[in-house]
Parts: structure tokens; sequence; C-alpha cells
């Protein structure tokens, strides 16, 4: 169940992931024609930053999901065996609440900008566009949440570097 599940959300933000990826090449594209034929689109600019905001954040979920951040495997070996799972805990506990703590200011930013606009498209809403960082934060808790058990299942078992390796041992 729990992995039919991480499968379903896994391809959810690969096709939005991939969907920003397209949108914004695009859009950049047609920025750059417009701007080589001597024209220029007012929108152009604000438009691809809160794309590549939107790329950042949904893909940052997405590798969180397949256990791609950087990481440092190496100092979790180094301790005594009885020491990882409980640093293994605390340190999920700190990377929930910066998350959550991500998603409440993410909420606050939201009101704070809640009379804002685009400045180059005035009937989009700042609220929009910001609305990604508590998305965001929520679709990073629940990649994190679905690899919880993969990951105090490793910090038990030992060393793992690949989310391959956890998957064979969840098997």
């Amino acid at each position: 169940m729990l992995k039919r599940l991480r499968t379903w959300f896994e391809r959810l933000l690969e096709a939005i992931v991939i969907l920003l990826m397209i949108t914004l090449a695009a859009e950049v594209t047609i920025g750059v024609i417009y701007r080589t034929l001597g024209y220029s689109l007012s929108w152009y600019d604000e438009i691809a930053s809160v794309l590549l905001a939107w790329l950042t954040y949904y893909g940052a979920a997405l590798a969180a999901l397949k256990r791609a951040h950087i990481g440092v495997p190496g100092v979790l070996q180094a301790l005594p065996r009885r020491l990882r799972l409980p640093l293994v805990v605390v340190s999920e506990i700190l990377v929930f609440s910066f998350l959550l703590l991500l998603a409440w200011v993410g909420l606050q930013v939201m009101d704070m900008l809640a009379t804002d606009f685009l400045i180059s498209l005035p009937n989009i809403s700042s609220n929009y566009t910001q609305s990604v960082i508590p998305i965001g934060a929520v679709l990073y808790i629940i990649a994190q949440a679905l690899n919880l058990p993969d990951t105090l299942r490793s910090a038990k078992a030992g060393h793992i570097k690949h989310q391959a390796e956890a998957e064979e041992i969840a098997q």
C-alpha cells in the first residue's frame, strides 16, 4: 500500500516538474524570440522567475522523495551502531519541524501579500504565485513521511547509500 502511494506520488511530482520545465523553457524561448524580433513581452521576466521558484519547490519535493538530496552517510556510518537510530530520529524531527515552520511562514507570507498583484500582470494575485511556499513544504513533508519507514529501517540496519538499497531492505 505504502509503495503504491509512494509510486503514485512520485509520478505526480514528476509530471508537475516536467510540465513546469516545459512551460519555463517555452516561455523563455518565446521571450527570446520576441526580443530578437525587436519586441518585448512585459511579463516575460516576472513569469520566468515565478516558474523557476515553482520548479525549485516541486523539484525539491521530488528529490526528497527519491532521496537525492546531498547527504553525508559517512558520518552516520562512523558512529557507533547504538547511536545511529537515535540520531536519525533527531535529524528527521528537525527536518519535519523546519518544513512545518516553512509551511506556516509561507501561509503568513500569503496573508501579507493578500492585496498585492504581479507588476506586469496586475490581474494575477501574488497570493497565487507565493502559494508555492506552503504547498512545496507540504509536498516535501509528504515525501519525507513516505521515506520515513525506509530511513528508520536503514538506520537500524546500518549504512545505505542509494534508494535502490533501501528498496531491497524493504522487500
